[in-house]
């Protein structure tokens, strides 16, 4: 059982910061996870921002490269994603998540990531 609980979000003009933060609980803390930032605009799909292992491998999209920055603690208790350099198009309705299935394995089968957080609102204006 993974809990997810996001917060941080909020509203920016173009060109500025925010910085999303998501607590991680659960029974097993042996148990080693991909963890991820997805996010959903209005009228579109939810997307990928970005993966991390628990080796610290990350998987960016190619939108966000280079103004996103995801991070985690070593238990894999806190996950982060810095968000720098924000534009309008960055706004969605964004979502951590988390599975045991390795990363490589999220995009190829259907159902995973099993856990997901509640979500948090990201709007950026111009």
């Amino acid at each position: 059982q993974v809990q997810l609980v996001e917060s941080g979000g909020g509203s920016a003009q173009a060109g500025g910061s925010l910085r999303l933060t998501c607590v991680v609980s659960r029974i097993d803390r042996s148990t080693k996870l991909c963890m991820g930032w997805f996010r959903q605009a209005p009228g579109k799909e939810r997307e990928k921002v970005v993966l991390i292992d628990s080796a610290g491998i990350t998987d960016y999209a190619d939108s966000v490269k280079g103004r996103f920055t995801v991070s985690q603690d070593s238990a894999q208790s806190t996950l982060a994603l810095q968000m720098n350099s924000l534009r309008p198009e960055d706004t969605a309705t964004y979502y951590c998540a988390a599975d045991a299935y390795r990363c490589s394995l999220w995009s190829r089968v259907s159902g995973i990531p099993r856990h997901w957080g509640q979500g948090t609102q990201v709007t950026v204006s111009s």
